[in-house]
């Protein structure tokens, strides 16, 4: 009975959202819960889960395989496919969020940009920042939560570690596969990066 009634709300919010212009690509795959809005030009694709205290803006884009629960997304946001926000984030008007990137309780700058395999959490991120793939904010050491600052004008390389607590202040730039432990300073380079050693005229051993 349950999962009857459940079938019915769902039914009755997807046709109150189309019916409130937003765009679904396979509607019957969309979940949505009773407290969800959602503003005007909205495209919704397949097989977006919605979870509770969800507020979406105008001119955003959610694309499939996508999980939103307790999150603000402010207007001409983009997000997924793969994107997972969790509770207590805000994505600023004209930021992305890109395949396979999880971000929980942070805030993502206006225009600023999270777009491959990464995990973004208890960080404030400012505005025109880019996050390269494989970075992840190193929040928690086994006993508290502590926080990340990515201030405005930043880039992360792929692959690197922000290890909290930490500040990155802006127009900064973080090298490719940094384990960055101190705060950096505004307008220089970070980098943490072992020599790389090339033996010459190498061979395998032989089994």
């Amino acid at each position: 009975m349950k999962e009857i009634n459940s079938q019915k709300l769902q039914n009755i919010l997807r046709k109150k959202f189309l019916k409130s212009g937003v765009k679904m690509q396979g509607p019957e795959t969309i979940y949505f819960s009773k407290d969800t809005k959602i503003g005007k030009n909205v495209i919704i694709e397949p097989y977006v889960v919605i979870g509770s205290k969800v507020k979406i803006g105008n001119n955003v884009t959610i694309k499939s395989f996508s999980h939103l629960e307790n999150c603000k997304i402010e207007n001409k946001v983009e997000m997924g496919p793969y994107a997972r926000i969790r509770p207590g984030t805000i994505l600023k008007e004209g930021s992305r969020v890109g395949n396979f990137v999880e971000i929980k309780k942070s805030t993502l700058g206006k225009k600023s940009k999270v777009n491959h395999l990464t995990y973004i959490g208890d960080t404030n991120i400012g505005r025109s920042v880019n996050i390269g793939a494989g970075t992840i904010t190193c929040n928690y050491d086994g006993y508290k939560k502590s926080k990340t600052v990515i201030k405005d004008n930043t880039f992360i390389g792929s692959n690197s570690s922000l290890v909290a607590p930490v500040t990155i202040e802006q127009d900064s730039i973080v090298g490719a596969g940094s384990v960055i432990t101190k705060n950096v300073k505004k307008k220089s380079l970070a980098l943490t990066r072992s020599l790389q050693i090339e033996v010459k005229n190498y061979k395998r051993k032989k089994k």
